[in-house]
């Protein structure tokens, strides 16, 4: 992805969080150079990887598919220093973007359409060797369980949200014309770097195109704690 790219993403996102009132915390608003003075003090940030988080799924068509991403807290099952055990995201589903099928090998997380357009989530049970099983699906939403046919499609309107368990497969998908859409996410911890297992192989973080300054830097970007 070029950097503009990435730019141009936060910036949406930014706007779209103003459409819906939604305030971030002060590092979401840092720039470059106010990282560069940051201490040990914001370590949690770092080492949690706190922040901006946009991405192609390193198949380089960031329109058709991806989404922007805000990691606002989480706690770390492999550093004891870190208590917390849960996280939550704001993230933004261009309308005509999709997000690639995976599951969780250990998280569950709830799902919930924070505003704008109508969401898809298609469900499927893993099949225990990487496929996606046949057999009917659990869904819960919103205090209600009952089963559908793999592969369906569960729409989510502003306001609805689902569950999705360790080895239940999802993806992220919108319905033509409704617009973009805010979602929220509330989980586990989040380890983005042993706990995502996608049906298909994707990248995780873009492959980027310097062709600008950055406006705010990636959660993988951030520079050394200042002594």
């Amino acid at each position: 992805m070029k950097r503009s790219k990435i730019n141009q993403c936060i910036r949406d996102m930014e706007v779209l969080l103003a459409e819906h009132r939604v305030e971030l915390p002060p590092f979401c608003k840092w720039t470059p150079a106010d990282w560069a003075d940051k201490s040990h003090e914001y370590d949690e940030i770092r080492d949690n990887q706190l922040g901006w988080d946009i991405t192609d799924c390193g198949l380089e068509d960031f329109d058709k598919v991806g989404f922007a991403l805000i990691t606002l807290r989480n706690g770390n099952q492999n550093n004891p220093k870190y208590k917390k055990v849960y996280a939550e995201k704001l993230i933004m589903l261009k309308e005509g973007q999709r997000f690639p099928c995976h599951f969780h090998w250990n998280k569950s997380e709830d799902i919930i359409n924070r505003g704008g357009g109508t969401m898809i989530i298609h469900v499927y049970n893993d099949a225990g060797d990487g496929s996606r099983s046949t057999e009917d699906v659990l869904v819960n939403r919103d205090g209600r369980s009952y089963l559908v046919p793999a592969g369906t499609g569960v729409e989510l309107k502003p306001g609805e949200s689902i569950t999705l368990w360790p080895h239940q497969y999802h993806d992220f998908d919108t319905v033509p014309g409704t617009g973009d859409i805010l979602i929220g996410e509330v989980s586990m911890c989040n380890d983005d770097n042993t706990d995502n297992r996608f049906y298909e192989p994707v990248g995780r973080f873009p492959k980027i195109e310097e062709d600008e300054p950055p406006y705010r830097l990636l959660c993988n970007e951030y520079p050394p704690a200042k002594d």
